[in-house]
């Protein structure tokens, strides 16, 4: 192989499972072990395929409507976060509630929930069919407004005087929030919002270790499921910044044309995405014709969020 036909292999790091989402599996797993299948659990645990197929396997149901829920059974809610009213279907269905909402999502309902009461108008940034925008839309649906772009900034009609609060998805772009957040301060100085971001630490430091790579890179692949909003941010990361960029469920995905004229590839993945499914893709783009490795790391992460407590009393009841 002559040298510039050698190609070079940058991971990106961190990378993949962050720790919302090692819990909401872990919660899900325990769960079956606990009490048996089947295991209830509201939307899809997190948004990649070959996780939420294995929880099945063990014998996980994955549901949207609370109906198909038998009365009394047990049922998690997912990382995403749920609204009060699927919370209140519940009680009315008597189903045993184990709680896997990310606690980062945890954080944004809660200041929904607060500075409606204070009398403020929401202003949510996100994607509005997203599962997590539902849920936060769902803590105050009468004053809260749901923003995706620049566009819908400039559509918004709010009074001088009215008390307002933005805030925003936990897995969205840094890039596309900077642009909302610096329209809406300029449209409504006075605007309120956290004293820090509301985007997770884990989908900033996935974008910003991408952002250490990109400069130097002709070929970006992110490993991710289509319907996971962190690794769609992930690519666009790489896509804005002029690099052709793809994002790919697994190794068979990898069309060995991408590779053509390219030296420098860096490699990625989304939070909901399990470390085999990654190194499986190093595996295939070896045999296209990689032949260096090397990890960038941006930061080491060593956040832990305890199990339910549901989860965790049962095991210290059957220990």
């Amino acid at each position: 192989m002559t040298a510039e036909n050698k190609k070079k292999l940058l991971l990106s790091k961190p990378r993949g499972f962050c720790a919302g989402v090692e819990r909401a599996i872990e919660t899900v797993e325990k769960a079956i072990t606990l009490w048996g299948a089947p295991i209830y659990v509201k939307h899809e645990i997190v948004h990649n395929r070959y996780v939420v197929q294995r929880l099945k396997d063990k014998g996980a149901i994955f549901i949207e409507d609370l109906g198909e829920v038998p009365v009394g059974s047990r049922l998690i809610y997912s990382a995403h976060g749920v609204s009060p009213a699927v919370r209140e279907e519940a009680k009315r269905r008597h189903l045993i509630e184990i709680d896997a909402t990310c606690g980062l999502v945890t954080r944004v309902h809660s200041a929904v929930k607060r500075f409606a009461a204070l009398g403020y108008q929401i202003i949510l940034i996100g994607h509005r069919n997203h599962v997590e925008i539902i849920g936060t839309a769902g803590e105050a649906p009468e004053v809260t407004t749901i923003v995706e772009s620049i566009e819908d900034v400039e559509l918004l009609h709010f009074v001088e005087g009215e008390k307002l609060f933005y805030i925003t998805q936990t897995t969205l772009s840094l890039d596309d929030v900077k642009e909302i957040t610096e329209a809406l301060i300029k449209k409504y100085p006075t605007i309120e919002t956290l004293p820090s971001s509301s985007i997770c630490y884990a989908t900033t430091n996935r974008q910003m270790a991408l952002r250490e790579i990109t400069d130097v890179t002709d070929l970006v692949l992110v490993v991710g499921d289509p319907q996971s909003s962190n690794s769609n941010r992930l690519r666009e990361v790489a896509s804005k910044r002029g690099i052709e960029s793809h994002l790919i469920n697994d190794e068979k995905e990898i069309k060995p044309s991408w590779l053509v004229g390219k030296q420098i590839i860096g490699l990625t993945a989304g939070a909901s995405t399990p470390e085999e499914i990654v190194q499986k893709c190093i595996e295939k783009l070896s045999e296209l014709g990689v032949c260096e490795v090397e990890d960038i790391i941006y930061t080491h992460e060593d956040v832990v969020f305890q199990l339910p407590k549901p989860i965790v009393n049962a095991r210290f009841v059957v220990a």
